[in-house]
């Protein structure tokens, strides 16, 4: 591995309070000097990084990659090419793959697939149930030895609430935290977009907030009877939120996380049918918005995810309701971080952590989402002043599908360094 150093950048480093212009000395794959060089350190490599900021590299707690199973949307390759164009460079990835990661033997492929890649650091999380289907517990055990970082459902709700209190029951015992996504399968069952005025405009089933706050009740109230570690995914209303803060009042160690759409978008931005606005959960009214940009802002959501979800254009060119959800977002997690950041008048480093240290936490990462000395290497070097304007052309994921095609958004990723080796420049 070369000895680089990146010169003259604005270092932001949310998790060590650090955001000043310094040198960032790498060696052996890890951060080996700031400020100043090491005893006998002769870079082999110098980025320049003037009017630049460099910061660690990004976490995604939500990025479906295709594989296995669903290679015609997206393969591994397209989306760690992605990735590395995002300056993401560890990604946890869902388990609703085809077939779902319930057998060590899928984890360990995948990991093996993606190190050979040799582009983010994956963190597979393991599948809750054997197969998704809410019935039978997985082993989760040896998921955990195989590589997964924790245990969800997805966005496939478990049916049995008894099955579901084992599963935590089991969890708890061993300290596994489990991600869960809170869905209510009946009352979201049929629906394509949020319940207002702008589903019956347009003569869409509607999915009510109910269809969340009765399933996270649920999951609170099973977490707070077995103990359990619990990380609630992509929350999308502010009663979501407010029954969070409460049970966290009540001292339960729980967490959360929002993805970039439901920050930037509301039922409104559908406009006439728009499927790239067709996600689950449904983008929910302007006061859902702002409801969860403020508790992004004040820390009682603790990070941002792309919830990144490739899917091929046939898939998106059906009617809306017939459409297949998800947005691709890897790309458009620091652009969409960066706006949300400003609008909310944040710090530029408060506004990474979501994306870095706070993401890292959850994760259970300990050696990446900061830039301490001996630190992993992971670092993304970006013009913060530089505005791209999204198009298919432009985006590396082999998913096109994003509601911010045509938008100018602010942020260009200029370097992207995996373990000290520079994987992207651009």
């Amino acid at each position: 591995m070369k000895k680089i150093l990146i010169s003259n950048g604005r270092v932001v480093d949310p998790s060590n309070n650090v955001d000043r212009v310094q040198d960032v000395y790498v060696a052996e794959g890890k951060v080996v000097g700031l400020g100043s060089a090491p005893d006998g350190f002769v870079a082999e490599r110098t980025i320049d990084a003037s009017g630049l900021v460099v910061a660690p590299g990004f976490i995604d707690l939500a990025a479906r990659l295709r594989e296995p199973g669903f290679e015609y949307r997206a393969t591994l390759e397209s989306e760690m090419d992605a990735a590395m164009a995002g300056g993401v460079t560890s990604l946890a990835i869902p388990p609703d793959t085809d077939p779902a990661l319930d057998e060590p033997g899928l984890v360990e492929m995948l990991c093996y697939r993606a190190k050979k890649l040799n582009r983010a650091h994956v963190y597979p999380v393991g599948a809750l149930t054997l197969g998704l289907k809410g019935e039978r517990l997985s082993e989760m055990a040896e998921l955990l030895e195989a590589g997964c970082v924790a245990f969800s459902q997805a966005n496939v709700p478990v049916v049995d609430t008894t099955v579901l209190m084992r599963a935590l029951q089991y969890a708890a015992t061993f300290g596994f935290r489990v991600w869960l996504q809170p869905i209510a399968p009946f009352l979201s069952r049929g629906g394509h977009a949020h319940d207002g005025e702008v589903a019956t405009r347009l003569g869409l089933a509607g999915i009510p907030v109910a269809a969340e706050t009765v399933a996270l009740y649920t999951y609170l109230e099973l977490a707070k009877i077995t103990g359990a570690r619990l990380h609630i995914t992509r929350l999308s209303s502010a009663a979501g939120l407010a029954l969070i803060e409460q049970a966290r009042a009540e001292g339960m160690d729980v967490t959360c996380d929002v993805s970039i759409n439901h920050v930037h978008l509301c039922d409104m931005d559908i406009g006439y049918f728009n499927a790239n606005c067709h996600l689950i959960p449904p983008l929910r009214s302007q006061r859902d918005r702002e409801a969860l940009c403020r508790g992004l802002a004040e820390g009682r959501i603790n990070a941002l995810c792309s919830d990144h979800t490739p899917v091929d254009d046939d898939g998106k060119q059906a009617p809306f309701a017939e459409s297949e959800p998800g947005a691709t977002g890897l790309e458009l997690l620091l652009p969409l971080t960066l706006k949300w950041a400003e609008r909310a008048g944040l710090s530029l480093s408060d506004g990474l952590a979501r994306i870095t240290s706070d993401a890292a936490k959850i994760v259970g990462i300990t050696k990446a989402g900061h830039l301490s000395v001996g630190a992993r290497a992971d670092i993304c070097v970006f013009d913060p002043a530089a505005h791209v304007t999204i198009t298919r052309d432009n985006l590396r994921s082999q998913g096109k599908n994003t509601p911010f095609l045509g938008m100018e958004l602010p942020g260009k990723v200029r370097h992207t360094l995996v373990e000290g080796q520079v994987m992207f420049e651009g």
